[in-house]
């Protein structure tokens, strides 16, 4: 392992001795350390009692499972543990507040794709890092106001046949693997690399009926193949699993598509800005990537609040902008209102 350093070395290194840094290093090594247990849970199954029972809902209203809990109150005493003020969760309602006077603000998914778990498909947590701002949040104020170019570091952990960590604090994207004997993440990818052209797409083609003609003409000719008008063939994947298919596109290549549809509570996407899109986008912009709307970079957009959701393509930097370049002027179809913008169709 003398070739593959600890994560606590890959930060003790970025980190040296600046004083900003620091904080965020320990807030990643205290999450890192919380999704040790979370893999250890997810790895015991059904031994450990049923990680699929529903024990509530969400303030979403939402299906909380035993595993989502589980991996909701390990995040939270990890928080308390590190230089984090506020700890924003999918699974709580408002922000709590910690550390008064602490550096950071932590917003996480707890458990992504929970769904997945009776299948023993991969799931993961999501986290982002950010810097915190006074005067604090209060239910009736947006908790995070800050868009995600100010992210400090993001990642998520990838519970597979592997456990892995992928992580970017604004130089590179890298992979961390977990060695269960040691209980130690350790470098074992750096600088991943999106490739700019995709011959993967991945998107719920259940929800065909439910999308803008416009999404539904770009799936048509990515169906159609070399016998259509973009003349290559492309292979479909969907995992249900927004980590899962990051982890694929960070690993082969591909694109990622989740658009606002028609469906009642979609109009405005189905994902979160804070603590899913965000941080995706981060890591793979990091890797030579893009993730947009439909019309504007994530990164960019203002969040109004911690739960807020949004459309979300990310992956191969080309791809992706052929999309958003569909989405925007609608080419093909004649002058509509873009899917994903203020104006669109189905966006409120």
């Amino acid at each position: 392992m003398a070739s593959r350093p600890e994560l606590r070395r890959f930060l003790a290194d970025w980190a040296g001795d600046d004083g900003a840094r620091r904080p965020v290093a320990a807030a990643v090594e205290a999450v890192a350390r919380a999704c040790m247990d979370i893999a250890a849970r997810v790895a015991q199954g059904a031994l450990a009692g049923d990680p699929a029972a529903v024990r509530g809902r969400n303030a979403q209203g939402e299906a909380q499972k035993d595993l989502d809990l589980f991996a909701d109150a390990s995040l939270m005493e990890a928080a308390r543990n590190a230089p984090v003020a506020l700890y924003a969760s999918e699974e709580i309602d408002a922000p709590a507040q910690l550390a008064a006077d602490a550096p950071l603000v932590l917003a996480v998914d707890p458990l992504d794709g929970s769904s997945n778990i009776d299948a023993n498909v991969a799931i993961g947590t999501i986290f982002s890092v950010l810097p915190a701002e006074r005067p604090r949040a209060t239910k009736a104020t947006p908790a995070f106001p800050l868009p995600g170019a100010r992210q400090l570091a993001a990642g998520y952990v990838v519970y597979g046949p592997r456990t892995e960590l992928v992580l970017t604090v604004g130089c590179g994207t890298h992979a961390f693997t977990l060695d269960p004997r040691t209980r130690g993440f350790h470098l074992t990818r750096t600088a991943l690399s999106v490739a700019p052209h995709a011959a993967e797409f991945a998107i719920n083609v259940s929800n065909y009926r439910h999308w803008e003609e416009t999404v539904r003409t770009y799936v048509d000719d990515c169906l159609k193949g070399a016998d259509g008008r973009r003349g290559k063939d492309f292979n479909m994947r969907w995992i249900a699993s927004l980590v899962a298919e990051a982890h694929r596109i960070l690993g082969r290549g591909g694109v990622f598509l989740y658009p606002a549809d028609a469906r009642q509570g979609y109009a405005a996407g189905r994902l979160r800005l804070v603590y899913e899109a965000n941080p995706i986008a981060f890591l793979i912009e990091q890797a030579g990537g893009a993730a947009t709307d439909g019309e504007w970079r994530i990164l960019d957009l203002e969040p109004r609040d911690t739960h807020q959701r949004t459309p979300l393509v990310f992956g191969a930097r080309d791809e992706v902008a052929s999309l958003q370049n569909m989405l925007r002027h609608d080419h093909a179809l004649g002058d509509r209102s873009p899917l994903f913008g203020s104006r669109g169709l189905f966006r409120t």
